[in-house]
């Protein structure tokens, strides 16, 4: 079977056509006038409601980033200042720095996880039932629960996997007290509680997918890695994006993996935005520059979903 084969076979599979046979395309229906308007007067009301919860927070921490209160008072009116000094903190962008790279590892961290079990639990293993649900335990079990978990495991020299280290003879490492191990700790920790919910995604996603194509593939010559390079990812590939931009989202934002676990330390290298933002108004008691980290924090989450959600209207299987 030549290449070329295998090739037009894998279109064909991804189109939901058997070997030797033809079909139509699908053909993409256009809403009518009257359902467009019926669409939007529902919606209406969740928009309406949206705003009036959201919209009040929204403007007065505007007010609070551009004036230099605190908890009590909004304090004198200064422009950007908040902006500019949050800018030009080291602390910034040493916080920005771990936030990049713990959202990084969080989302394709868990994604990888989560695509392998995934496609892992398609297969017939013993006692799947049971095996699914102690996959599902790291999400389930309340995030106090499992930093806790966490902390005796790892927290002293004297904790279980510590004593592990020395026993086996290659030291004493101390995963909390370390900058570089703590920051990798936590990125683990945070692929541990996060890579049942990327696993969900997937498997939902994976349960849509016709079983036919790959037996249509595998009849034109397609290897194991053809089928899934060019037909499980493609067909996949809007829950992918949908999954990761929800995680990048719960990554930024997560305030308790991090600060329950080493609380921001030690010496600042576990310290995310969402941590320096919380420090910086509740512990500093400067409401200003704590609200401005947040801001910035917003808009960043918006360009890169704007960006993922682009590609989600691009991944549509030819």
């Amino acid at each position: 079977m030549t290449t070329t084969t295998a090739q037009s076979g894998l279109s064909r599979a991804r189109q939901g056509i058997a070997p030797g046979g033809g079909g139509s395309g699908n053909r993409k229906s256009k809403l009518s006038a009257q359902t467009t308007r019926t669409f939007f007067w529902l919606l209406l009301p969740s928009v309406v409601l949206l705003v009036l919860i959201h919209g009040y927070p929204l403007i007065y921490a505007a007010v609070q980033a551009t004036h230099d209160g605190n908890l009590l008072q909004t304090g004198n009116f200064i422009g950007g200042e908040n902006f500019a000094s949050v800018l030009t903190a080291p602390a910034f962008w040493k916080a920005a720095q771990f936030t990049l790279m713990f959202t990084i590892v969080g989302v394709f961290g868990s994604w990888l996880v989560g695509l392998g079990l995934a496609l892992l639990l398609r297969t017939r293993i013993p006692a799947g039932g049971t095996f699914k649900v102690l996959l599902l335990l790291p999400w389930v079990v309340p995030i106090v629960v499992s930093s806790t978990a966490w902390n005796w495991l790892v927290a002293t020299p004297d904790s279980l996997i510590p004593s592990l280290f020395r026993n086996l003879g290659l030291g004493t490492p101390l995963f909390l007290a370390d900058p570089n191990l703590a920051a990798v700790t936590v990125m683990v920790f945070k692929v541990w509680v996060s890579f049942p919910f990327m696993m969900m995604m997937i498997s939902a996603a994976l349960a849509s997918v016709d079983t036919t194509v790959y037996e249509a593939a595998s009849m034109d010559g397609a290897t194991r890695w053809q089928q899934f390079s060019q037909i499980t990812l493609p067909l996949i590939a809007r829950s992918t994006y949908i999954s990761w931009i929800l995680m990048t989202i719960f990554c930024v934002n997560d305030f308790p993996t991090i600060y329950l676990l080493t609380g921001g330390g030690p010496v600042s290298a576990t310290t995310s935005l969402v941590v320096l933002a919380y420090r910086t108004v509740f512990q500093d008691f400067a409401t200003g520059p704590g609200v401005a980290i947040a801001f910035l924090m917003t808009m960043t989450l918006v360009v890169i979903s704007v960006i993922l959600y682009r590609q989600i209207r691009k991944s549509s299987v030819e």
